[in-house]
């Protein structure tokens, strides 16, 4: 076929600058050594560590939604709460059913309330569901801080750990869904090695 001729494919033009708002403060990327730091903290981190990475970025941008639609700045407030709804889900779809299944169901309906609470509190500008997603993730990362301490003790080593406390006033205020009991009752009958 000597007739052949490719078919042309229509391309869409591709922006060098993001699009702006109108009114809004210009996002400034960070710092390129700032990227290198997170790159390789995310590159040579172990499980443990890059799960508690993730609740520290769905703290920082919950917070950063917070005080977005406390000030009225509703651009800030989406950014900040669709990044830790992100977070959120990660976390969720991340919890692995074995070896406690119902533990496991437990934990992502913990996730799932906070992702309601994040969209609910974004939505209706309602800072105490924005509040109480906050102190739920806080209340996990502490959670989690101590499960790496232990992680640390079992394998015999010793590790730089996070061991900021939660404060008091930030504790969860709200009731958890029905039916649902706390989980840190819960009392471990398994091993944390293997």
């Amino acid at each position: 076929m000597s007739g052949y001729a490719p078919q042309h494919q229509a391309t869409t033009p591709r922006l060098s600058v993001p699009p702006t708002v109108i009114g809004a403060a210009p996002v400034q990327a960070p710092p390129p050594q700032v990227n290198a730091y997170l790159r390789t903290r995310v590159m040579s981190a172990k499980p443990e560590e890059l799960r508690l990475l993730l609740i520290e970025g769905a703290i920082k941008f919950s917070q950063q939604g917070r005080m977005g639609v406390e000030n009225r700045q509703y651009e800030q407030a989406f950014s900040g709460l669709s990044q830790a709804r992100e977070i959120v889900v990660e976390l969720m779809t991340s919890v692995r059913s074995e070896p406690n299944p119902e533990l496991a169901e437990k934990v992502r309906q913990i996730y799932a309330f906070i992702y309601t609470q994040l969209v609910e509190g974004g939505f209706e500008k309602d800072i105490k569901k924005l509040d109480n997603a906050i102190a739920l993730l806080e209340y996990e990362r502490e959670t989690w801080v101590m499960l790496m301490q232990k992680l640390v003790e079992e394998r015999g080593g010793a590790a730089a750990l996070p061991t900021t406390p939660l404060p008091a006033e930030h504790a969860p205020t709200m009731p958890l869904p029905a039916g649902m009991k706390p989980v840190y009752e819960a009392k471990p009958t398994l091993s944390l090695q293997g």
